[in-house]
Parts: C-alpha cells; structure tokens; sequence
C-alpha cells in the first residue's frame, strides 16, 4: 500500500512538472508535449467553460511541424476547439477548464514566435465545442490576394476606449468587414455593408465602393472593423497596398470594444455574432438571444421559428433552398441522434463546424 502510495505521488509530481511540457524536441527546436501518464484535468468550477480566442500574424516557415506537439498538448488537457496554423500566423478559439486553457496559453507563450500572443477570455455554461482541431492552411484567414502581409501592412490601431471618437468623425468612412449574416444581427452605427457572403469576396467590394473613392485626388480616411480583429488587419493592410494613406481598425475587433465600453456610451447596436455555441454575446460579452441553425451554423433570422422552411436541426430560411433532399434526410437523422444522445444525458458530437468559420473570428 505504501509504495502505491509512492507511485501515486511520482504520477502526480509528473503531471504537475510544467517544464516538462515545455521541452524542444533535439531534431526541431519546436517545444514539444511530453505526455508521460495520463493527465488529470481540472475540475470544471460550478460548470465554468473558459474560452479564449487568439490569433498573430508573424512568419511561421516550420508551421506543419508545430501541428502534432499541439495537438497532443491540447487532447492531454482536454481542451476542445480549433487552431489553424499557416506560414502567415496562428489562428484559434478553444474552450475548457480555466487552468487547461491557460496551460495551453502558457506553452504557445513559451515559445518565441508566439511571445506576443494575446487572447481573448469568455464565459459559459456548457461546452463551446465538442472536438479539438489543429489544422493547417494556406492563410489563417482567407482574403485570397497574394502579397498582403498584416505583419508589415497593416493599418493604424485604434483602443475601444478611442474607437467613438474616431467613427463619430463625418469624414470618416466606417466599414464592417464580417459577412452579411454576423451584420444582420448587430453592427456599428452608420457603418457601410459590404453584404459579403465570405471574407475573400471583400477586395471586390472594395474595387467598387462609391465610398472608398478618391475624391479631388485624394483617398477617404477609412476605419474598418469585425469581430476579433483579424480580418481588419488583412482588410486594413490591403487598402494600404491599394495606396489609402488614412486607414484605422479597432484593436481586440468588437469583441474587446463590447469589453471594455460601458453600454452607456456605446455606439454598438445589437449583438455580436461568434462562431461557438454561444452564437452571439452583448455588451460584457453576456451570451445573447439568437440561436443557431445546425445544418447552415449561421444564426436564425427573425421570424425563422415560424417559417414552413424552418425544420429543427435541418434547415432554416437561410439554407433551406441550398440543400438537397438526401442532405436534408442525413440532418434528420443527425437531429434524431442527438434527441436520443440528450435522452440518455449524454453528448452527441455530430458534425464538426467547417473551419471556415473560424478563420472569420
């Protein structure tokens, strides 16, 4: 019994040796998991799920080798979400208990690409995501235009704290750089629509904006915004290419605005759309109203509950035209799968979310 005990305590002490996880592999440099035992994750306090969404840009040439250590780091701490790894940066949001969570921040921070790296921190009741995800890609969100580098290009940050003061200048043209459904439920007062369906289809719009035209030669003051920063470092560094002078982005993107800003004073106008389980968050980031449809993973638009093209976990108005009959048959029985899951008070994972939506955070 005595030496079991001994052994137990070894166990522990392993477990709890964070140098361990912090160790370069001898052929790559790259700090690599070491997973000894299994892990003994943290409790979950009074069913707490943090999340924490983070990005940077910065040049990543040994990127695919980064992927397996993480990944491995992050299914020991049974943290669950998505990173998107590229030679332009890293891209995430994952969710789990605080102090999982925060070990996984602690091992990106230790290395020193990623020295920089600032996240995001949220709160909820049940479980953002339901699997872990380390992909690699060819950007860590989508533009599709070679040659625009946000780690050199990009425009003028502004704090929350600044950001009305900026927008409230009339010679200032604001643009929402998120697509047409994240506008449709929350935006910023006066600002423009680009009415795009994904990221990539904002440089066209940008080419024939009325609004961004030169005027007596000279190109508008532009600020530009979305919903964690992301995108406006992209959008922001391409309009500096296409020769705009005056470009600004609202630091930390909405998320952080509705943050720091009081309600009192903010020019935020409904809820911001996010791409997990919450669907969208208020102002101090309390989760909102809006549900999500399942097949389409866009939020339902008004008056979506009472149309014949709503059928629960199936389709929405959005959707409903866009899908056939056997993707529809396949939801149904997604759908049924799940009510038996919850049945029996357990998770049914179902489909993973496309990482698309990820890379639009």
């Amino acid at each position: 019994m005595a030496r079991a005990r001994a052994r137990a305590r070894i166990n522990v002490a392993v477990l709890t040796d964070t140098a361990a996880l912090r160790r370069p592999t001898r052929q790559t440099g790259i700090l690599t998991p070491h997973l000894p035992v299994p892990l003994m994750t943290s409790p979950l306090p009074a069913a707490r799920y943090l999340t924490a969404a983070f990005y940077l840009f910065v040049d990543l040439p040994d990127y695919a080798q980064r992927r397996v250590p993480l990944l491995a780091l992050c299914l020991q701490r049974q943290v669950k979400g998505m990173v998107l790894l590229a030679r332009e940066g890293i891209n995430s949001t994952i969710a789990g208990a605080p102090d999982d969570v925060h070990a996984v921040l602690a091992y990106l921070r230790a290395d020193p690409a990623f020295a920089t790296l600032v996240h995001k921190e949220s709160w909820s009741d049940t479980a953002p995501f339901h699997r872990m995800k380390v992909r690699l890609k060819k950007e860590i969100v989508t533009m599709g235009v070679p040659g625009i580098s946000p780690t050199t290009g990009a425009g003028t940050y502004v704090l929350p704290e600044d950001w009305n003061a900026l927008i409230s200048d009339p010679e200032v043209v604001l643009v929402d750089t998120r697509n047409d459904y994240e506008v449709d439920i929350g935006t910023f007062a006066g600002a423009l629509d680009p009415r795009i369906k994904t990221f990539s289809e904002l440089p066209a719009w940008v080419e024939q904006a009325k609004a961004l035209q030169a005027h007596e030669g000279k190109k508008p003051k532009v600020a530009m915004f979305c919903t964690g920063g992301i995108r406006c470092e992209k959008s922001t560094a391409l309009l500096r290419a296409q020769g705009f002078d005056e470009v600004f982005h609202l630091q930390g993107g909405i998320l952080k605005y509705l943050e720091n800003v009081p309600e009192a004073q903010s020019l935020w106008q409904g809820e911001c759309f996010v791409f997990d389980e919450r669907v969208s968050v208020g102002h101090g980031l309390h989760p909102g109203a809006h549900q999500l449809c399942r097949c389409c993973r866009q939020p339902l638009p008004e008056g979506a509950l009472d149309s014949p093209e709503f059928e629960l976990g199936v389709s929405c108005p959005r959707c409903f035209a866009t899908s056939t009959a056997a993707q529809k048959d396949s939801a149904r029985e997604r759908q049924r799968q799940w009510l038996l899951a919850k049945g029996r008070a357990q998770t049914h994972i179902g489909r993973v979310a496309d990482d698309g939506a990820l890379q639009e955070h």
